[in-house]
């Protein structure tokens, strides 16, 4: 992520998070686009998922990450989900949608996203949301959830999007957050990691193991969308 220290540093990282939202969001329309109907329901790159899950995952995430902006702007606690069991339910439900109307969705969730972001004071963002994995953050940092979630999904839709569509700068900040979270992680393997000049360590049991690429492939790594070794746990 992005540095926010000052107002300056929050209100210029906000403006680049927007930006890759956007680009995000393009990507997957992209490959919606290319899709026939019956193309939604093959087997995206999640395993168990189709197409249309992921699909009605990008648009759930939109609906909740907007009740955590009506937090940030009312100051009266909305949590993202009422439950992860509905979350999982809305899931399986919007997969079953025909496709025209779960483009359709996602389309007018994220345009509703960007007016509930557009409509936040200086002051809301900064007030503290809690995530789905009850994580208290800044509102500001939703932005950045909204952003890590539209890129990565793009490539899990199994389309003609991967990890080499993704902006440099994008995929640098997401190493950063993963290879941080994963340093946390008990049990977890000691890694380096190089990427041309870029270089980060994970910390973990063991001697540190070199994995080596572009930041695509790096990305695609730590993402646990990679086959390479060491094998990597959850990061979320």
């Amino acid at each position: 992520m992005i540095a926010t220290g000052t107002p300056g540093e929050a209100a210029h990282a906000r403006q680049i998070y927007v930006g890759w939202v956007t680009v995000g969001i393009e990507l997957c329309e992209r490959v919606m686009t290319s899709l026939s109907d019956a193309e939604f329901a093959e087997p995206s790159r999640l395993p168990g998922w189709t197409r249309a899950h992921v699909i009605a995952h990008i648009d759930g995430n939109a609906r909740g990450l907007g009740n955590l902006v009506t937090w940030a702007r009312t100051g009266i606690e909305t949590p993202m989900y009422s439950s992860m069991e509905q979350r999982d339910a809305d899931i399986e439900a919007g997969a079953l949608l025909p496709p025209q109307e779960l483009r359709a969705r996602l389309v007018q969730s994220s345009a509703q996203l960007a007016d509930g972001f557009n409509s936040l004071s200086e002051e809301g963002w900064s007030v503290q949301v809690r995530t789905a994995q009850g994580r208290m953050i800044a509102a500001r940092e939703v932005i950045w959830l909204r952003a890590r979630e539209v890129m990565i999904h793009a490539v899990d839709l199994g389309g003609d999007v991967t990890f080499e569509d993704l902006p440099d700068d994008f995929l640098i900040a997401l190493i950063d957050e993963i290879v941080a979270r994963r340093g946390t992680l008990p049990g977890h393997p000691a890694i380096a990691l190089q990427a041309g000049w870029h270089r980060w360590d994970i910390s973990g049991e063991g001697a540190p193991a070199l994995v080596d690429g572009t930041l695509p492939q790096i990305a695609a790594y730590v993402t646990g969308r990679s086959s390479r070794e060491p094998a990597l746990p959850g990061w979320l």
